[in-house]
């Protein structure tokens, strides 16, 4: 038996869970027309077999028609999900884990142009602004069928396996009506007492014990604090706590720690990189204390140090890592077998939820196999036979790369002309709040370290550096550098400097600056927090209708943060079409796409952010002497299969470029570029 307070077990009712480490609920996006279907069982069993003691699926599962998904979520209203359930719920069991779901009505948090096109139903008037749907105000008929939905879907849950369910009250229905900030209503459950508030959720919960009955697992995930004026506050939070602990129905709290309704807000509840780690911890702690509840909390908790000491000081007894599992879902074998320096690090980055909030899939910055568990292996498989793989450049693509080939076996030699490995992450770290993108970087180093990979460093190479280690494959991830050229237009600007420029220092600020975005992603607003830094009037200009569209909801509010309180101007909309010199000034053309308007503005510095153009001579210089000339089988990629293409049969090595050697892409693309590519070589 370990010491280790993480590998204790503990006793939740009748149910034993291994260990103190869960995955909160989240929904990832994976269902398929609402169901969890395969891809969404094997991303959970991933972590259930690697050592964690409880999945809470769904983020969360709609119980009623009109809670219109919006982050594709399960479809808990649906008899046809029992089966789709029955088969999550095994898949988890199958490796000792137990399994739970989060059940959910929206109310206001949602849309009516989904689903069934059913106006979303709230205890306030006012729409959520992330989500902008007015909402009908609740009816008393509305209530009743909602209390009952709620109770269908807690019982398909216990048909489908499940060992428990959660009830989401942060930011959706249930919260809506006990929050003073969102119950506009009068009579029974109305604002004017904290009974009358609590007693819709209270209702809920009642007509689900008498469904399920009492054995059967309920808990709350909720609000115990809106750390907002007129809202919830941490007195009454405690106060609403012990009345929950006082009903006897309920057999976890799951404590939360502020509103989700506008994206600063849940950037608070769920911090990204920069953001102090683990920042409601000791309220949950608070919690605890005042309930005696068996408690569970998560909010950037990435590392085993601070989810040891979360469980040792008796602040919680379950501890959420669901960030940190999207990273690794090993983290808890790695534990156990003294492994946590191989732990791959939650760089905070949260493209995950980023990229839910845009209607996309949750993907981790640097595990390309986080979602894809059915075609990508988060555990690389030795080779049949050792190779000889060269790779040039050590950004994330090439050590990626470097990490995979060396785990299946193959002697691995790296080229890279700095002196440091990293690439574009080091100008992203230069912003003391994505400095935590290093880790990418340093795990892969150490990685390979760990594997005997050779790094040359200062080292440009060139054909003969390559060919002279007679290779049996090569990989130039090389990179980009800033295209200056303005759109289409062939010719580079030569008036203009890069966003590159600004961020790594090589170029001051001048005086009134602008920044012309034409990517949409980080280093225009990170060029744009250094020149205002700086005090430097700055205009940030797009053509897009949005801007900073790639930068996404979450990892916006930083930068927000950063800004708003500086002269910085935003403008929608206008097209950068030429730059000309007048003395010490320029003299910008502005037009739009949206008609012939032009008109000029005098700056004394124009910034440019237009991606990056492939370091690519050495890959066509290469390219006569491989066996593929560079090709790639798209098919094979796709379906995750080796490549065999052959164009050249007097070859002397396969040749793949990757990242942004290829093209202007992102971390991610760069990172599953390299997985899917070398996990077969």
């Amino acid at each position: 038996m370990s010491n280790d307070p993480l590998l204790q077990p503990f006793q939740l009712k009748h149910l034993t869970l291994r260990n103190r480490i869960m995955t909160t609920s989240h929904e990832p996006a994976y269902p398929e027309d609402g169901m969890p279907k395969e891809r969404y069982a094997a991303y959970h069993a991933e972590r259930a077999k690697a050592g964690v003691a409880l999945v809470m699926t769904a983020g969360s599962a709609a119980v009623s028609k009109d809670s219109p998904p919006v982050f594709n979520n399960i479809l808990a209203y649906r008899d046809d999900v029992v089966p789709w359930i029955q088969d999550l719920t095994d898949a988890v069991h199958e490796h000792g884990c137990a399994a739970m779901i989060q059940l959910t009505h929206l109310g206001r948090r949602t849309t009516w142009n989904k689903g069934h096109w059913l106006p979303s139903v709230s205890s306030s008037r006012h729409r959520e602004p992330a989500h902008r749907a007015f909402p009908k105000l609740i009816e008393d008929w509305d209530i009743e069928r909602i209390i009952s939905d709620f109770a269908d879907a807690a019982e398909r849950m216990q048909a489908g396996g499940m060992d428990g369910i959660e009830l989401q009250v942060y930011g959706h229905l249930l919260d809506q009506f006990w929050s003073p900030l969102t119950n506009d209503l009068t009579g029974p459950y109305g604002a004017d007492t904290l009974e009358n508030r609590m007693r819709f959720p209270m209702d809920v919960l009642d007509a689900i014990r008498k469904r399920v009955g009492a054995e059967f697992i309920v808990g709350l995930r909720y609000t115990a604090d809106e750390a907002q004026k007129g809202g919830i506050s941490p007195e009454e939070g405690l106060e609403i706590s012990k009345r929950l602990a006082a009903t006897g129905k309920i057999d976890f709290l799951n404590v939360i720690r502020g509103r989700i309704h506008t994206d600063p807000a849940m950037t608070d509840v769920i911090p990204v990189q920069g953001m102090k780690n683990a920042p409601h911890l000791d309220f949950a702690g608070d919690v605890k204390k005042a309930t005696g509840m068996p408690t569970f909390h998560a909010a950037k908790i990435p590392d085993v140090a601070t989810a040891r000491h979360a469980v040792q000081a008796g602040l919680l007894d379950m501890v959420g890592m669901t960030r940190a599992h999207m990273a690794d879902p090993h983290i808890v074998r790695k534990i156990i077998g003294g492994r946590e320096e191989d732990i791959r690090p939650c760089v905070g980055a949260t493209y995950c939820l980023d990229r839910i909030y845009q209607a996309g899939d949750a993907l981790c910055i640097h595990n390309a196999a986080t979602g894809r568990e059915l075609s990508m292996p988060h555990e690389i498989a030795r080779a049949d036979n050792k190779k000889k793989v060269v790779i040039v450049g050590a950004g994330p693509a090439g050590l990626e790369a470097a990490r995979v080939a060396s785990e299946r076996g193959h002697d691995v030699t790296v080229f890279e002309a700095a002196a440091d490995p990293g690439g574009q992450i080091h100008l992203t770290a230069q912003n003391p709040r994505r400095r935590e993108m290093m880790s990418i970087i340093d795990w892969r180093m150490s990685q390979c370290a760990a594997r005997d990979v050779t790094f040359q460093f200062n080292t440009w190479a060139e054909l003969e550096d390559v060919t002279s280690l007679d290779p049996d494959v090569v990989i130039v991830a090389t990179g980009g550098m800033p295209n200056i050229a303005l759109f289409e237009q062939s010719d580079e600007q030569p008036n203009v400097v890069t966003t590159w420029d600004i961020i790594s220092g090589d170029v001051k600020p001048a005086g009134t600056v602008l920044i012309y975005d034409e990517s949409g992603d980080h280093p225009a607003l990170q060029a744009a927090e250094v020149a205002a830094k700086a005090g430097a009037a700055v205009e940030i200009m797009t053509p897009d209708r949005t801007f900073a569209p790639d930068v996404m909801a979450m990892n916006l509010v930083p930068y927000m943060r950063s800004l708003q309180d500086k002269d910085v101007t935003f403008t929608l909309a206008r097209r950068l079409l030429d730059v000309k010199r007048d003395g010490n000034r320029l003299i910008a053309t502005v037009g739009t796409d949206y008609s012939d308007h032009t008109y000029e503005a005098t700056f004394e510095q124009v910034v440019v952010n237009y991606g990056t153009l492939p370091l690519d001579d050495l890959y066509f210089d290469l390219k006569p002497l491989s066996t593929n000339q560079g090709a790639v089988d798209h098919e094979a990629l796709i379906a995750g299969n080796p490549q065999t293409v052959t164009r050249n049969a007097g070859g002397q090595f396969q040749l793949f470029r990757i990242g942004d050697a290829v093209s202007a892409r992102n971390t991610h693309a760069a990172i599953f570029d390299a997985l899917r590519l070398m996990k077969d070589i």
